[in-house]
């Protein structure tokens, strides 16, 4: 998942979901005014220093700063604002839009820590400044998108380009900003713009309240086991599992937490049916257990608020607003893609279900399949068709080995290098926070800094993530790139290496491809790095396939204790597994993004959200051996922000890229790290950011649009006629 950092004019817009997390119903109060020259003691305001740019005071954080900080830097950024839109010169790109890309640097550098605090570090005391704050947040950002003065010069600058065409890159910055304002309301009437800051505002608390009553729901559920309940479960796992309960004063037990790299591994290998079925259910049932954590109340506002908003700007539903600047270009675009291929992965699901069936059968287990025991089962049957066992897998795939394969990926394709920067040379928020710098291998030219942060903690959020802290621009000095991955992997004993399954492999090489894509950028203009959401995971979804490549295979994937590579065999055997079990990978996948859709497709008046996630999967003929990979409840992809809202579909758009990327890279003479295709990859896919029409940029890259030919190929399902 991508959290793009904020940039100048898409902050106004659309400010990221893990940066405006926030909730409450406070009074309304001034944002105090100061005069942009003021000098401030506060570190969240202050420029970074130091080497490489300079880089966050991560280690001077300090929660009691973070609210006057915010206030602050509302304020420094509205008067820079009214600078502009009361410019008494005539309306120029460089006096408006070069004037906005400038503007609320040090508003910038507070949201960077602030993502922080609400991303990886969150607490209780954080919770409650976010609650105060988010009126306030919602208020500045309507003080901005509904200037009149501001979007008259805007529009100023928009239609002179029309007429007399700026540079490329100017003239799609001009439209970028120019569209995200017309769309959030700037030529609305007075009464409506009200509105539709209300709106917002109200907004504001419902994504906030969203995600904080997961993120309680996952702190708060914790399966303890004794030592008679470890059956089937391997060392490494067992002894990350002690030590989460150790860090939870339960030493001598074993927890289970409510994330999903703690409980995948644990319905995929104990042999404790009734734990399973208790972990399962604490997982599935985040935000939906009829307390005051529970989030079917805040779906439905969220969902009523939603399409009322967009009311406001003439449209019949969210989705028809959300899809007009995306590749998809509208719903019915997205269904028919989604559509096309769910039929294909629910006969497959049928197809797993009687195969892990039999074995149940074969081994007078005496039960039939349910949701607690598909991963267990598909296990087991991975076994026997393949002669693969996951866990053996596991033992070539070290999380340290993994990285260096990264980085070797990187400098094949990119030319990047990764040195490693000593502990206590940049500040880090956490101990567990390590981080390289990146330079071209040719050239030694300094590119930036990655930030890795790879394992589960109380208060961060749970998935894996990419973000940036700066990103690379031109136009005002070059600023090179401070970019991060975040991962939740269990932490292992000290001492132990830290074993992934082969899809948490594929997720971290997912990762740092969107780290790639910020560092890889040559864009002028930070509204430039933006991106495109059913385009934007395209990048990072193909870096994935570098996993399985010969080059990796043979020198990264090593066995944990003896060092050997992975066997020819095992390699095989791997290879030969590859579409195996994508009925329940791309069902659990597909089922989210449909409900995704459907939800606001629907009228959302006195939604019972519950009964319509039923009744839909019910019309869709979801199979009742699986759920959804994000059940609507604590789907924070799409309620603890509006990233995802009708986006979640954009992960198959860009799998329809990916595959036949891929393609290209597998008929090339080099095969995937054939130099001609690789360097087309990056001056088209990567290094252009948002500076380019995605559509464009593809058939730059590949002659031609994407077929859904090689994407169903890649699953192993039937391949429709063109």
């Amino acid at each position: 998942m991508n959290t793009l950092h904020i940039t100048k004019t898409v902050k106004i817009m659309a400010l990221s979901a893990t940066v405006f997390i926030t909730s409450c119903n406070q009074k309304k109060e001034p944002v105090k005014t100061s005069t942009a020259n003021e000098k401030t003691e506060n570190v969240l305001l202050k420029e970074w220093t130091g080497p490489y740019g300079g880089t966050p005071a991560f280690d001077k954080m300090d929660l009691s700063d973070l609210k006057p900080a915010l206030e602050k830097g509302m304020a420094l950024n509205l008067e820079e604002i009214d600078q502009i839109a009361n410019n008494s010169e005539a309306p120029t790109f460089e006096n408006t839009i070069v004037a906005m890309e400038k503007a609320g640097s040090e508003l910038d550098r507070v949201f960077t820590y602030y993502g922080i605090l609400s991303s990886n570090m969150s607490s209780p005391e954080f919770r409650e400044i976010q609650k105060e704050m988010a009126p306030k947040l919602s208020e500045f950002r309507s003080k901005i998108s509904q200037n009149e003065k501001l979007f008259k010069r805007i529009k100023a600058v928009y239609d002179s380009a029309l007429k007399t065409p700026l540079e490329e890159d100017q003239q799609r910055v001009v439209q970028l900003t120019y569209e995200g304002f017309a769309m959030n309301g700037a030529e609305l009437d007075a009464e409506k713009k009200k509105r539709y800051a209300a709106i917002n505002k109200e907004l504001s608390g419902l994504y906030t309240n969203f995600s904080n009553n997961i993120l309680a729901d996952e702190e708060g559920y914790v399966t303890y086991l004794t030592k008679d309940q470890l059956n089937g479960l391997s060392e490494p796992l067992i002894k990350a599992y002690a030590k989460a309960a150790k860090d939870r004063g339960q030493e001598g037990k074993y927890a289970v937490t409510n994330t999903r790299s703690s409980m995948d591994p644990f319905l995929t290998y104990s042999t404790e049916r009734a734990l399973r079925e208790k972990v399962w259910k604490n997982y599935y049932s985040r935000g939906d257990n009829g307390d005051d954590k529970d989030n079917n109340e805040n779906i439905a506002k969220i969902l009523k608020l939603r399409k009322e908003r967009v009311g406001l700007l003439g449209y019949d539903n969210f989705a028809d607003w959300r899809l007009q600047n995306r590749m998809a270009k509208n719903p019915q675009n997205a269904m028919q893609l989604m559509n096309a291929v769910w039929p294909a992965a629910i006969a497959r699901v049928k197809e797993e279900v009687t195969d892990m069936q039999a074995v149940a059968n074969s081994n007078k287990d005496n039960i039939t399949i349910e949701p607690w025991d598909y991963r267990f089962y598909a296990e087991k049957v991975r076994k026997k068709k393949y002669d693969l066992d996951s866990d053996e897998v596991k033992q070539y795939l070290q999380l340290d080995k993994l990285r260096e394969a990264m980085f070797f990926v990187a400098g094949e394709l990119f030319n990047f290098k990764f040195t490693p920067v000593a502990d206590g040379k940049v500040p880090v928020f956490h101990e567990d926070v390590k981080v390289w710098e990146v330079n071209d291998k040719t050239s030694g030219k300094h590119i930036g800094l990655w930030y890795l942060d790879p394992f589960a903690r109380t208060g961060k959020r749970s998935g894996a993530w990419a973000t940036t802290y700066r990103s690379h621009t031109t136009f005002d000095g070059n600023k090179t790139v401070l970019g991060s991955n975040n991962s939740n992997f269990v932490k292992p004993a000290p001492g132990e290496p830290v074993l992934v399954s082969w899809d948490d492999a594929s997720t971290f090489f997912h990762e740092f491809g969107h780290a790639l894509h910020f560092f890889s950028s040559e864009v002028r203009y930070p509204t430039l790095n933006g991106g495109v959401r059913d385009y934007t995971e395209f990048q990072s979804q193909l870096l994935e396939r570098w996993l399985a490549t010969d080059k990796v295979i043979d020198n990264y994937l090593v066995h944990y204790k003896t060092g050997e590579t992975m066997p020819k065999a095992l390699i095989e055997k791997v290879k030969k597994a590859a579409t195996f079990n994508q009925g329940f990978a791309t069902t659990e996948y597909l089922a989210s993004a449909l409900m995704d859709m459907k939800f606001h497709l629907a009228d959302p008046e006195n939604i019972d959200v519950d009964a319509f996630e039923k009744e839909t999967l019910a019309e869709l003929k979801m199979p009742k051996e699986l759920v959804m990979r994000h059940r609507t409840p604590h789907f924070g992809h799409v309620f603890s922000g509006e990233g995802y809202a009708t986006a979640y579909y954009g992960y198959m758009w860009a799998d329809v890229l990916t595959s036949d990327a891929a393609e290209a890279f597998a008929e090339a003479p080099g095969g995937f790290y054939d130099k001609e295709v690789a360097a087309k990859l990056v001056k088209y896919l990567f290094a252009p950011r948002n500076a380019m029409d995605p559509a464009e940029a593809y058939r730059k890259f590949r002659g031609r649009d994407a077929k859904i030919e090689a994407l169903m190929k890649d699953r192993g399902f039937p391949v429709p006629k063109s």
